[in-house]
């Protein structure tokens, strides 16, 4: 049997299958886990419910978790909250730049009475920091990213969208 501690550190190493730098914990897609003596529960909120790694994520926590004698590994998919990119911390924010993907700055304008708002930003470039750039599509290689290009060193990069 794991503890609550051991599974959250091992699901902590489990990468995000399109953007492998980050784990599915530090994207906040892992809400809650339930251990048990003969297994544990997963509660996942996939970023949209359209994610077509939303499968191959499941796949990889529950691997992961009985790999290291987890037992049975049940996944509850929780879409209520909608997940946000408000959930991504600090420290993945960082390694997205680091990537090459500029991490979504500020809050997601979600509320009750509020609709998601994409604005046009002047983004900086996460190769070498000019803010010269230009939004080339408003989606990128998923739905949750754009696609921009850096005036000045002509490199494209994508930008997560905040959602």
């Amino acid at each position: 049997m794991l503890t609550e501690e051991q599974a959250w550190k091992l699901l902590d190493e489990v990468p995000d299958p399109e953007v492998p730098v980050v784990s599915v914990v530090e994207l906040g897609i892992i809400r809650e886990l339930h251990c048990r003596p003969d297994g544990i529960t997963v509660v996942v909120t996939p970023t949209y419910s359209g994610c077509p790694a939303t499968e191959v994520i499941g796949l990889s926590i529950r691997e992961t978790l009985q790999a290291a004698g987890a037992g049975k590994v049940d996944m509850e998919t929780r879409l209520d909250p909608a997940w946000t990119s408000d959930w991504i911390g600090d420290a993945a924010r960082e390694k997205l730049r680091a990537y090459g993907i500029v991490p979504p700055d500020g809050r997601a304008a979600v509320g009750a009475a509020q609709p998601i708002r994409f604005v046009r930003k002047t983004l900086t470039c996460p190769r070498c920091g000019s803010t010269n750039t230009e939004r080339l599509s408003e989606f990128g290689s998923t739905a949750c990213k754009a696609t921009y290009r850096c005036k000045s060193c002509l490199e494209p990069f994508e930008y997560f969208k905040p959602i």
